[in-house]
């Protein structure tokens, strides 16, 4: 059977992508079954590829990480569209054919991709420092990873990440919504995130039962200047959002030292103690921040 039967997408694209009969073959060929465990569902549809690739704005000059790759879907789309890709991926018989993927599917790319078989979690250095980040995460760590990648790769400018739909709605969400809390703000302290679209549930296998959402980030153009740390920060978010229906006098007695305290810092930072975290945007929780740590003199 010629290629363009067992993949359609391969008749009507000069750099066809990978399609289900693709994915299937592979995942049978190294006896692969997604895990839940792993959060792995495979993309099996080649426009879905075209539409991530498309929203994520990639310079052709750029270097892009990606998270996850699996099987390569993805990784084809994104080696079409940029100067090179470095991917991170924690299953070692899936980072193990990728890179024949790649040379059977884009014959003489493999000098433009980097494999690292690691946990994206514990990923502090990279061989070549990316300028963007496109991935379909797992479910289960998309936040820590978005976190950990903007935290330890200042050089990532902007990205698309394809998440659970629900965390994509709070990744993006403003101060004053329901759905806004400790992801949303903690983004913000690197960036403008987004909500770029929703993907059905039929482009995977195996199809999850929930729709997939599109976050799309910029990074702040210069690095947020604060006398207080990311750390100092991100405890201040934490001790906020752990009772979120509390009064920030409340829900920051214990990171303060007492109630009175609490109160006293959130004068100075300029913030209404009465007032819930779900109402701030991060300057306000940077504000508190620096309000606890003495002024030089």
């Amino acid at each position: 059977m010629s290629d363009a039967a067992q993949n359609p997408d391969a008749a009507t694209n000069p750099t066809p992508l990978l399609g289900a009969a693709d994915i299937r073959r592979l995942a049978e060929e190294l006896g692969v079954r997604p895990t839940k465990t792993l959060g792995q569902n495979f993309v099996i549809d080649g426009n879905t590829i075209r539409r991530i690739v498309a929203a994520a704005e990639l310079d052709p000059s750029e270097t892009v990480l990606e998270v996850g790759p699996g099987l390569g879907s993805l990784t084809l789309g994104l080696l079409d569209a940029a100067a090179r890709v470095v991917a991170v991926e924690i299953d070692p018989v899936l980072a193990g054919r990728l890179p024949t993927t790649v040379e059977e599917f884009r014959p003489g790319a493999a000098e433009r991709f980097t494999l690292i078989n690691q946990d994206a979690l514990k990923v502090t250095e990279l061989p070549h420092q990316p300028t963007a980040v496109v991935a379909n995460l797992p479910y289960n760590v998309a936040v820590p990873v978005v976190l950990h990648l903007l935290e330890h790769f200042p050089t990532i400018r902007h990205g698309l990440v394809m998440v659970q739909d629900e965390v994509a709605d709070r990744l993006a969400a403003g101060p004053g919504s329901k759905i806004y809390g400790v992801p949303s703000v903690k983004a913000a302290w690197y960036g403008t995130m987004r909500k770029a679209g929703v993907i059905g549930m039929n482009v995977f296998w195996p199809a999850p039962k929930i729709h997939s959402g599109l976050v799309a980030f910029e990074r702040h153009e210069e690095e947020t200047t604060s006398r207080a740390s990311r750390e100092e920060v991100f405890a201040v978010i934490d001790s906020a959002f752990a009772q979120r229906r509390k009064t920030l006098r409340a829900a920051l007695s214990g990171w303060a030292g007492n109630g009175a305290e609490a109160e006293r810092l959130l004068h100075v930072a300029g913030v209404d103690p009465s007032a819930r975290g779900e109402t701030l945007d991060i300057g306000a929780f940077t504000r508190i921040a620096e309000a606890r740590i003495p002024l030089e003199a």
